[in-house]
């Protein structure tokens, strides 16, 4: 190649000339040349290489300059393969470098060629040290994951990358699933989860992520998937994944539904539904398993509605098709089955059957999985029962599981008892009295939680005795259940050690078992027999306050009146307030009806204790009885101090309740005049609240002025004028407009101007911390001041009263 040469080029000439092993001359001049065509450059570049065949950086400018120059060509320019050979001239010498090596591969992976670039790789791996792999595998993946690279190819790729990074076979197993070989993604992944490989995910995939990974292939290819175990995969992930556990019994079935094994689907099914412990498991089986046989059934349908399926339906002529050798075994295989029902090809009524069975036996199937998450739980044990209603034999059984199953001291819902009771109940409803004791007698055998639920097993087995009329068996059951343990049987409960000790040994405490039992020893024993126990129950100290009142009740019927009254004593010894209310009252009432005059003192005595006793909630009706008893038997003065007392003992909601009666039975006893002690002392009384005051004011100031008595009913009102009530100022009106004069109308005026300027002046704030009275009488009301009281004004008008005589 002839070009000419500039003064600058033979400078650099000679300089090269001179020195041709040296690099610096040379790169001068290719400087020196960076504006001149390629052609020129090329030939710079030739001569230097021959001159330093082991330069990198002469190399690999010469390579990116060639591969700048081709850039703009079709790949089918002969041009490339220049660049192609130059490079495997480069690589004699520049066989270590990767960076040529990558250039190169590069290029032929622009080129497409397909082996010719799979060839290099494997040199190059061949060349370069281990060390130096990686770079070279990056691209590789790259090169065999693309678009026209066969697949088999790919995947020995992937196998040698595998021995080199065995932790990228996440990046293998990917590429296999999205080049549908499912066998080889499996057998991968089933290694993966075994541990085969030192994995950690790259992209952050966890192990279950895998493992739901490898159940999708298998399930969703179970006909392309061979050599896998997949029943004890998908169970081994049963046992560990139990979140899912649902979801992975309907991919085993599934598995089973795509290889065509419809039966031994529905027995996965089966078993799952079994097996699950979740509401939400269960039924995420069981609407896969219906929508399995609505499908089944849709199926079928379309099959017979299409004629998929030929049925017979001439009879023909009956010949020994054993002897006809003309037939094939098809044939002779269809002629001998049929007519046979297991042969029949239309089973659309079984399948239905089948469909619909399994919709029925939802309840149960769910009520089964409550149960397996807690077998003590009662409340489902009878809701199964009731599932199963109108077949007796299955409520038996169910009952029969469940008091086998049911631990009393772990029982949850209701109590265990409860169980033993209805199934002593269905043999009961079913006329079967001999096993219905046969259960009873088991069940209070049973240790319980509380000596209440045996008890209540016993008493449910008398009263079946008492429904079909076995009075007798009854009261026997209810005297040996009421029998005290005796020593031998405590002693053997002794030596076994720290158990608890047995509801059986406390149950003769039961007062649930002592009131059924007197009530029976009423009803079909005794008298003596009755008395015996109720004796019984006094002295275990197991008597209600209506036990004892049952008892009295009793003596009283058989006029053992004495006796009833001792009773009642003992009762009123035993209970406090508020049980022995009804005691007292009972007592008091059958005493007094009972002795009336003759034993007065007496009957003060037993008043007087009760009342000493009671609470202020329950005093009112025991004082009014004793008040009521004076004013009978007694004397009228006694019946007023009973009133008196009542006043002042009563609760402060019931005190206005008492005074009136009081100011009542007074003035009908005394007269009115008696009443204004009374009207003093509740007006006076710091029990009464603020509106009883003003209506026990009032009241007072109408008997005042109904008495003649005008001044006193005014002082009364100007008392009652500290509460500000409009009541008080309209009769307080009333009377000065009757009554009064000038002078007494303006007093009124004046404080009630006092009493309104108090309320709507905001230079004096009432305190919130005091009554409106405090405040009234404080700062606007000098002449009527809290501290003198409605006797200290009345007596400022009149004299005091003398008392008036009691008779």
């Amino acid at each position: 190649m002839v070009f000419s040469l500039s003064e600058e080029d033979l400078l650099h000439e000679e300089t090269v000339l001179r020195n041709p092993k040296t690099l610096k001359p040379w790169w001068r001049y290719l400087i020196s040349k960076s504006e001149a065509p390629f052609k020129d450059r090329f030939v710079i570049y030739e001569r230097a290489l021959k001159a330093l065949p082991g330069s990198y950086k002469l190399w690999y400018a010469y390579l990116r300059e060639r591969l700048d120059f081709v850039s703009d060509l079709c790949v089918t320019d002969p041009q490339y393969e220049i660049l192609n050979n130059t490079f495997e001239r480069a690589l004699v010498t520049m066989h270590n470098m990767p960076r040529i090596w990558l250039l190169y591969l590069q290029t032929l992976i622009s080129q497409r060629l397909i082996t010719r670039t799979r060839k290099t790789f494997d040199r190059a791996l061949s060349a370069l040290p281990v060390t130096q792999h990686g770079r070279i595998w990056k691209s590789y993946l790259e090169f065999v994951t693309q678009e026209g690279v066969p697949v088999e190819t790919s995947i020995r790729v992937y196998r040698r990358y595998l021995s080199y990074d065995p932790s990228h076979i996440e990046d293998f197993i990917e590429f296999l699933l999205k080049s549908g070989r499912w066998q080889e993604s499996a057998e991968y992944l089933a290694s993966v989860l075994n541990g085969q490989f030192q994995f950690q995910s790259s992209k952050g995939k966890s192990i279950y992520r895998l493992w739901m990974d490898l159940l999708e292939v298998v399930v969703n290819h179970a006909n392309e998937v061979s050599g896998l175990d997949v029943e004890a995969i998908i169970r081994g992930g049963i046992a560990k994944f139990t979140d899912e556990v649902g979801m992975l019994w309907t991919c085993l079935a599934d598995y089973y539904i795509r290889k065509n094994m419809f039966e031994k689907a529905r027995d996965i099914y089966e078993e799952g539904m079994v097996k699950v412990v979740t509401v939400r498991d269960f039924s995420v089986i069981f609407d896969a398993y219906s929508r399995f046989e609505e499908t089944c059934v849709a199926k079928r349908l379309e099959e017979v509605e299409e004629g998929g399926e030929e049925y017979e339906s001439e009879v023909e002529e009956e010949e020994d098709v054993r002897v006809n050798t003309s037939l094939s075994l098809e044939e002779m295989q269809r002629k001998i089955l049929r007519g046979y029902w297991l042969n029949d090809g239309n089973d659309v009524d079984l399948r239905l059957a089948r469909w619909e069975e399994l919709l029925n036996r939802r309840p149960a199937l769910a009520n089964s999985v409550l149960l397996r998450q807690n077998p003590h739980n009662v409340e489902q044990w009878h809701r199964r029962v009731k599932l199963f209603e109108g077949d007796a034999e299955k409520q038996i059984l169910t009952y029969t599981e469940a008091v086998r199953t049911v631990d009393p001291m772990k029982a949850v819902g209701k109590s265990p008892h409860t169980l033993w009771v209805a199934f002593a109940k269905l043999y009961e409803t079913h006329n079967d009295l001999v096993n219905a004791r046969v259960v009873l007698d088991k069940a209070v055998q049973v240790n319980y939680k509380t000596v209440d639920h045996l008890a209540c097993v016993w008493c449910e087995w008398a009263e079946m005795e008492l429904r079909h009329k076995n009075f007798k068996g009854a009261l026997e059951l209810m005297r040996r259940a009421t029998a005290a343990p005796s020593v031998e049987v405590r002693n053997k409960v002794a030596d076994v050690g720290n158990e608890p000790e047995p509801v059986q040994l406390k149950l003769y405490k039961s007062p649930r078992l002592w009131s059924l039992y007197v009530d029976l020893e009423e009803s079909v024993g005794t008298l003596e027999s009755t008395r015996s126990a109720y004796e019984r129950i006094l002295e275990l100290r197991i008597a209600t306050p209506q036990i004892i009142l049952n008892y009295a009740q009793l003596l009283e019927e058989n006029n053992y009146f004495e006796e009833a009254f001792k009773v009642y004593e003992r009762g009123v010894k035993m209970f406090k307030y508020p049980h022995v209310k009804d005691i007292w009252l009972t007592y008091l009432t059958k005493f007094v009806k009972r002795y009336g005059k003759t034993k007065v003192e007496r009957a003060r005595e037993l008043f007087e204790n009760a009342v000493s006793m009671v609470s202020s909630s329950d005093a009112a009706i025991l004082y009014l009885e004793y008040a009521k008893f004076e004013e009978d038997y007694g004397l009228a003065k006694r019946a007023m101090d009973v009133y008196k007392q009542a006043t002042r003992r009563v609760a402060d909601e019931k005190k206005l309740e008492m005074y009136e009666i009081y100011i009542a039975r007074a003035a009908e006893r005394f007269g009115a005049q008696k009443t204004r002690e009374i009207f003093q002392e509740a007006i006076e009384s710091s029990g009464l609240a603020e509106n009883d005051v003003k209506v026990m004011c009032i009241r007072f100031a109408e008997l005042e002025r109904r008495m003649g008595e005008v001044d006193r009913a005014r002082a009364v009102y100007k008392y009652a004028s500290q509460f500000a009530d409009p009541q008080v100022w309209q009769k307080w009106h009333d009377l000065e407009i009757e009554h009064g004069n000038e002078d007494t109308y303006r007093e009124m005026l004046r404080i009630k101007r006092t009493v309104s300027c108090c309320v709507l002046s905001p230079l004096a704030p009432v305190n919130k911390s005091q009554s409106l009275s405090d405040t009234l009488l404080s700062q606007f009301i000098p002449p009527v001041k809290k501290a003198r009281s409605l006797s200290d004004t009345l007596s400022l008008i009149t004299p005091p009263l003398k008392k008036a005589r009691i008779m």
